[in-house]
């Protein structure tokens, strides 16, 4: 089972940059870059962190592919 992230989608629709999540969410925006870019795994808490930065709930961010 693949995990897809929809943050880069989310993050637009918020009209937000990755510089200004990254403030708001105290991810870094490489991290962030990563995560939209899909190159590495998230951590729930990191995942939470973003969530609450975008005001959705955490398992609006992702969703899986089998």
């Amino acid at each position: 089972m693949k995990i897809i992230y929809h943050l880069q989608e989310i993050r637009t629709e918020k009209q937000l940059t990755m510089r200004e999540l990254a403030d708001r969410s105290s991810v870094s925006r490489t991290e962030i870059s990563d995560i939209e870019n899909g190159k590495i795994d998230v951590k729930l808490t990191t995942l939470c962190l973003l969530a609450e930065a975008l005001g959705v709930p955490s398992d609006k961010l992702y969703s899986t592919e089998k």
